[in-house]
């Protein structure tokens, strides 16, 4: 695979621009065992890109063929593209991740899910479609764990009536908790395979409780990085996505 071909799949921007880096001297390539990068400067060079790691404009890169990342999103932040009264979640990502090619009308890594601008937590992004659907449909159950701090104590009649299911305003269908657990007086871990709209608020003002903070922690088998920082982001490892499978 030609090197100007890699940067642009990357997200480093159209092939003229990708050769351009090359040419200019601004993309190094680490060879195999190597500990420190060359100089390349034919854009057109080949490559096998599975497991290449190169440098542009001082920066390390691995080559991924689809993009899998976590994010740690901060209060305050909306998951669109086009946010309406808060940062985009977008814009704490790097331009590379938000710039890879896609077939579809979308480019670079989407949000699987959203979070309220309120929420914090662990947030995935892909740009690989079949992962997307698998860990967002509630046909798959992905088990999601929250952090809810309410407003008043949390009393084991309400936790039984989260696990039993409860009537949220506009679906008859009753709801349910996967799991729920009591970790302070007015603190509880919810546990759902499903995602309505604002889903943990109204299923706590079901219960007469009403949320007062939010916090995404765990989905699937993995939990949130306890070195992560809100505002922070990281490329999943192979270890990662089997723990989230």
């Amino acid at each position: 695979m030609q090197l100007q071909d890699i940067l642009y799949s990357q997200g480093f921007g159209i092939r003229r621009v990708c050769s351009g880096l090359v040419q200019q001297g601004w993309v190094q390539v680490y060879e195999e065992g190597a500990l420190e990068p060359v100089q390349v400067t034919d854009s057109t060079a080949e490559y096998d890109p599975q497991g290449l790691r190169f440098r542009v404009q001082g920066v390390d890169w691995e080559y991924h063929e689809k993009g899998y990342a976590l994010l740690y999103k901060p209060a305050g932040t909306e998951c669109s593209q086009k946010p309406s009264a808060h940062p985009s979640i977008y814009s704490l990502l790097p331009m590379q991740l938000r710039q890879r090619p896609n077939k579809g009308a979308v480019q670079g890594l989407q949000a699987v899910g959203r979070l309220d601008q309120d929420t914090t937590g662990f947030l995935l992004l892909s740009d690989d479609g079949q992962f997307i659907h698998r860990m967002s449909s509630p046909k798959k159950h992905v088990p999601k764990v929250y952090r809810v701090t309410a407003k008043h104590a949390v009393t084991q009649a309400m936790v039984d009536k989260l696990l039993a299911g409860v009537v949220l305003e506009d679906d008859p269908k009753p709801v349910k908790a996967a799991a729920c657990e009591i970790i302070a007086e007015n603190v509880l871990d919810l546990t759902l395979t499903e995602g309505k709209y604002h889903q943990v608020k109204r299923m706590l003002a079901a219960v007469g409780n009403r949320v007062e903070g939010l916090h995404r922690w765990k989905i699937g088998s993995m939990a949130l990085p306890e070195d992560m920082k809100p505002g922070e982001w990281r490329w999943l490892s192979a270890q990662d996505l089997e723990k989230l499978r």
